[in-house]
């Protein structure tokens, strides 16, 4: 048998584009969702693609491309030692078999990210096996391996429906399965945003994924021998990148309008759901039709907001509206921009039912085999981490992991309990405005340790302008205070932000925290020296508090009441 060496080379280069959207699943799901399951979520990516190589070569290859039985599956062929699907072709057996490995651990790579942040590892390897070893072959077998929605003109060039409608579907069974992240959602009904910790990570891995689609569409004419091929594949190239663009901008262009800011989570997402759509028809429509199948997915991929607010299912990253929603709608929108039989260009209806059936056959069986599954796992090793090990981060638990890099603060459920805290006014204080002036009734003091006055001064102000107040509270002679930072707002009520089509709950700003026991230096001067150095006249300059304060003893010295406060250098002698 003689090859062709460009063909050859051809597809393996597409399968090592296809094979390097990997890391793009793996940065963008990391980065939407939070730091402390970083580690986890990328494990889990990188087993994808392992446990999907394995399976799929065991068993999954053969029942996909093996003799047809009826129409509905291939006959089993473990190890892939009968590869009769590429006889006569230009290339050998294996490069067709590592193209199509990779296409089926992509297919793995949709479902880890509605599931994060709350499913057991040891299930979710036994996920990602039964999807590359029955319902990803199944699905591939009735459109590619010469199964009846092939044989019924069901047109998929490079996987809208297969790949991403199959894994959205996955997704979808599963987040429904497993239930909302703790915090997710209140008892009526509304929506928490749980904000991803790094966009710029999550813009990697789309960037990657938007650079490795080429050799996902490209990759599937398997060929670059003759001229006709060569303007395919260069038509596919350019095809790919109008739509993706225009699913990026009417997504942005979206969020502009309906937040008031261009969200970049959601941009993101619209990119992604113009290259799902534009997988199944990027064969057969125009660079018009492109735009415009891309524009459409780019407004559509708002089903996230429905499915996470309507709905209640709980997807961090929107798999199941990327992947599963514009799969579905790429699919069905070729059988109306497909110039060669669409019904736009022709005026039939024939592929575009055959479409609609195909999306609904494939859907349903996914469906139904998936949930089945996911509820016999349910019933036997479980799906869901303990609420513990949920809140500590599954890097921590499932996968013993320090965090390779610092949580953001904010990721902590125990640092935003002692933020909180630490903004609200000390036990039995007053609140004075920087603007009033102190009632003599706050500066009344019971007669304390060694008969001088000594209070407690609070300063909760904006981070931003804790530098200055440091130098000048030591201007004024304080040689000692506490700094807590801390989360809160006033009047001002925080900023209102939407992440994903959901308000961020938590409307909080930062703060900091500024402690001083004082008796020597008045309270006055440190309310005059504050008012000073934080008035600007807007929200947010600030509060001050002052308590009184009955004792105070230094450890080091025993010394109790004014003594207590006066600080020398250990060496120094009073």
């Amino acid at each position: 048998m003689s090859y062709s060496a460009i063909d050859t080379l051809w597809i393996l280069m597409a399968a090592v584009l296809v094979f390097f959207m990997q890391p793009g699943f793996a940065m963008l799901e990391a980065g939407l969702t939070r730091a402390k399951n970083a580690g986890n979520i990328v494990m889990k990516n990188f087993m994808d693609f392992a446990l999907a190589t394995l399976v799929f070569w065991l068993a999954g290859f053969g029942l996909m491309f093996g003799h047809d039985l009826s129409g509905l599956i291939g006959v089993p062929d473990f190890f892939a030692q009968q590869v009769d699907f590429t006889a006569g072709t230009p290339y050998p057996d294996l490069a067709f078999l590592l193209f199509q490995t990779v296409l089926c651990a992509v297919t793995t790579a949709i479902v880890s990210g509605a599931m994060a942040e709350r499913t057991k590892f040891s299930s979710y390897c036994l996920v990602t096996i039964i999807i590359s070893l029955i319902i990803y072959p199944v699905a591939g077998h009735w459109v590619w391996g010469g199964g009846w929605l092939g044989a019924l003109g069901f047109h998929d060039f490079a996987g809208a429906s297969v790949v991403s409608l199959t894994g959205g579907i996955c997704a979808l069974t599963g987040a429904k399965a497993l239930g909302p992240r703790i915090g997710k959602y209140n008892q009526d009904g509304s929506v928490n945003a749980i904000p991803g910790h790094s966009l710029p990570l999550a813009c990697l891995g789309m960037f990657i994924l938007w650079f490795g689609w080429f050799g996902f569409n490209g990759g599937q004419t398997l060929s670059l021998s003759g001229e006709q091929t060569l303007l395919k594949a260069a038509a596919i190239f350019f095809i790919t990148n109008i739509a993706a663009a225009a699913g990026t901008t009417a997504a942005m262009v979206t969020t502009w309008i309906r937040y008031g800011k261009p969200d970049v989570s959601m941009t993101l997402d619209g990119c992604l759901a113009a290259l799902v759509a534009i997988t199944a028809g990027c064969d057969v429509v125009s660079v018009p039709g492109a735009f415009f199948i891309g524009a459409i997915a780019g407004v559509v991929v708002f089903l996230i907001e429905f499915i996470d607010q309507k709905l209640c299912i709980d997807d961090p990253i929107g798999a199941i509206a990327a992947h599963g929603g514009c799969g579905a709608l790429g699919t069905i929108l070729t059988g109306l921009f497909s110039v060669k039989d669409g019904l736009l260009y022709t005026g039939d209806t024939h592929l575009l039912l055959v479409q609609i059936a195909g999306v609904a056959a494939i859907g349903l069986f996914v469906f139904v085999a998936m949930t089945l599954v996911f509820r016999i796992l349910q019933a036997t090793i479980g799906l869901r981490v303990s609420a513990a090990e949920e809140i500590n981060g599954l890097d921590f638990k499932e996968n013993g992991l320090v965090p390779a890099y610092g949580l953001d603060r904010s990721d902590s459920l125990e640092y935003l309990s002692e933020a909180l805290k630490a903004g609200e006014a000390p036990q039995g204080a007053k609140e004075i405005p920087l603007d009033q002036v102190i009632p003599d009734s706050v500066m009344a003091s019971p007669q304390p340790v060694g008969g001088h006055a000594m209070y407690n001064v609070t300063i909760i102000t904006d981070e931003k302008r804790l530098e200055i107040l440091k130098d000048a509270m030591e201007a004024i002679g304080i040689t000692g205070m506490t700094i807590t930072r801390a989360l809160g707002f006033g009047i001002e009520k925080g900023r209102t932000e939407f992440y994903r089509g959901a308000k961020v709950s938590a409307k909080l700003l930062p703060k900091v925290r500024v402690e001083m026991v004082v008796s020597k230096v008045s309270p006055r001067t440190i309310i005059e020296t504050a008012k000073k150095v934080l008035y600007t006249g807007n929200y947010g300059d600030g509060k001050v508090f002052v308590s009184t304060i009955d004792n105070a003893v230094k450890i080091r010295t025993g010394e109790e009441g004014y003594d207590a406060l006066q600080d020398y250098p250990v060496a120094a002698k009073k």
